[in-house]
């Protein structure tokens, strides 16, 4: 064998980054030879895919399963009999059983083999990953020699933390890094993963490949945006956000190490952007990955059923979307015409179905055990579970998955009723807080999201986004009878969440202390209520769900 055939002086690689989803993989495989055909078509010698690929990512308690490694492994294996006529070689992740253990892997095939197998060491256990409780540490990795070309193949985590295995690769001889990943979108996260790739740069003096996931999982959203980095700290390609693709990059030998050509270089959207388009990814593909034909709403005129409204058109199409209206004696003439105004600009279904009787009816059946006690609280939640009772009639009868509308605000201090309004399949907006809310709003209603299938404009009225936010369950309400304004209780709330600041240093951000101390409360006991709520998408960096599992029976008060 020449020195040319060795040693080659560009090496091709493909990188995409697809959707597959979590069992499927029969399915997944037929996504990973369509990459494969196009790697090939476009002239590539090596095709990157993502962790965990053919299993889907996370496959969580799947892995338990024999019988699903097994089809995993069969997966791999038919995937690299298909290389044995040519073509690039492929990197692919997929959960297999070892003689140590269940293993977070990645295969290197070609030429119609595995060349070689490689296991995830370093296995995230925090926030939304818990794969310590499923899987095994492999072994400190070598590179893998690829047509003449020694590889780095470090799995995802493995690049976020100073375990030297980077630095291992490296001094062992690797000359390239390609990083297959499940990395979920958080606000902001594109800027974490190009620094996290740029301080192993600096480490290794290596350039690195990062390939991401695309898609919605449960409550995560993938949104792909791979990219690399050539050695000289220098971004050498970004792929899109939030959109499947491959990009084909050409990386050539020189003096000092591999160097890519100039690449696909896609703009990035702004904070409201990638928010909507991650609530809308994770709406499309839960509803979709889950076979629902169609969801169902109730639209009450307020800011969070409108812009689900909007979040379930653009997602999915007019024609999959029914709105409700819901009125009983305190909805306004006001919530009327604006429910139906955004019902009409988004051009889906709307019905209304009254909901007088029913809530007489039930109070009816009470009236002589409630006999001699005011009203109240309770007689207001009965106006909610009533419309929660009629919402998951109509998707009994129709087979629409139900969305529910409640904001993180809400969700944080329980301003929500249980077997009401907090019925529902998912929620697309259950991680967002309420000033966020009015501002993607906004920005909708002069954007329409790429990949959106609703209409151009204002979408959501203007009214809904000028008047007082109020669940009108009784005279003249509005949420501020019960709760601080949304800006001092979004500030306060981030505080406790996602910063689990003290109350004195909340305090000291210039809060008064009583509200504090009320919003704290209501935080720690609204507990039992979120664990009995839809999933929903995840947009901060704790989310009620995966990332924070408070206990449901707690008496600690910071005081």
């Amino acid at each position: 064998m020449s020195d040319s055939q060795t040693r080659p002086e560009i090496l091709r690689i493909a990188i995409a980054q697809g959707n597959p989803t979590v069992g499927d993989v029969t399915g997944n495989l037929a996504k990973a030879r369509e990459a494969w055909a196009e790697a090939r078509t476009q002239g590539a010698d090596l095709l990157l895919l993502t962790e965990l690929f053919i299993s889907g990512y996370p496959p969580e308690d799947l892995v338990l399963k024999p019988s699903f490694l097994k089809a995993c492994l069969a997966a791999v294996e038919q995937l690299a009999a298909d290389t044995a006529s040519g073509g690039p070689g492929i990197i692919v992740g997929f959960p297999r059983q070892g003689e140590k253990g269940r293993h977070n892997s990645v295969a290197v095939i070609d030429g119609g083999r595995i060349l070689a197998l490689r296991d995830k060491i370093d296995l995230p256990n925090y926030g939304e990953f818990d794969e310590k409780r499923v899987f095994s540490e492999g072994e400190m990795p070598g590179p893998v020699n690829f047509r003449g070309v020694r590889l780095g193949v470090p799995i995802c985590e493995e690049i976020w933390n100073d375990l030297g295995i980077c630095e291992t690769l490296a001094e062992s001889g690797a000359e390239i890094l390609l990083v297959p990943n499940g990395s979920p979108y958080y606000r902001g996260k594109v800027d974490v993963r190009h620094q996290v790739v740029l301080r192993q740069v600096i480490e290794t003096g290596l350039p690195i490949i990062f390939a991401n996931q695309l898609g919605g999982q449960d409550e995560l959203v993938f949104d792909g945006a791979s990219f690399g980095f050539n050695n000289d700290k220098t971004l050498a390609f970004q792929m899109s956000q939030f959109e499947p693709g491959m990009t084909v990059t050409t990386w050539r030998r020189g003096d000092d190490g591999w160097r890519c050509d100039p690449g696909l270089m896609s703009q990035l959207p702004d904070q409201e952007e990638a928010d909507y388009r991650a609530c809308m990814l994770g709406f499309r593909d839960y509803v979709n990955k889950n076979g629902f034909k169609s969801v169902v709403l109730g639209l009450s005129g307020g800011i969070d059923s409108a812009i689900c409204a909007a979040l379930a058109v653009d997602a999915l199409g007019e024609e999959r979307v029914r709105t409700v209206m819901l009125p009983y004696r305190y909805t306004s003439e006001e919530s009327f015409s604006d429910a139906a105004a955004c019902a009409k600009a988004l051009g889906c279904h709307y019905d209304i179905v009254p909901i007088f009787e029913p809530v007489d009816g039930f109070s009816a059946a009470l009236a002589e055990m409630f006999e001699g006690t005011e009203e109240g609280v309770t007689e207001e939640n009965l106006q909610s579970r009533t419309r929660g009772t009629i919402l998951m009639a109509i998707s009994n009868k129709f087979g629409s998955m139900v969305v529910t509308t409640g904001n993180k605000s809400e969700m944080s201090v329980g301003y929500a009723t249980l077997y009401g309004d907090m019925n529902g399949g998912f929620n697309p907006i259950k991680d967002l807080y309420k000033m966020q809310v009015y501002a993607l709003s906004k920005w909708r209603n002069n954007h329409v999201p790429p990949g959106g299938l609703g209409p151009s404009g204002e979408v959501i009225p203007h009214n809904i986004l000028a008047k007082a936010p109020s669940a009108e369950l009784r005279p003249n309400q509005t949420d501020q009878d019960s709760l601080p304004p949304y800006p001092v209780l979004d500030d306060i709330l981030e505080c406790l969440v996602e910063k689990e600041m003290s109350v004195e240093d909340i305090l000291a951000r210039g809060h008064d202390i009583a509200t504090v101390h009320r919003i704290e409360h209501l935080l720690y006991l609204a507990e039992y209520k979120r664990r009995q709520s839809a999933p929903g998408v995840k947009i901060t960096q704790k989310n009620f769900g995966r990332d924070r599992r408070y206990p449901i029976t707690n008496r600690f008060r910071d005081r």
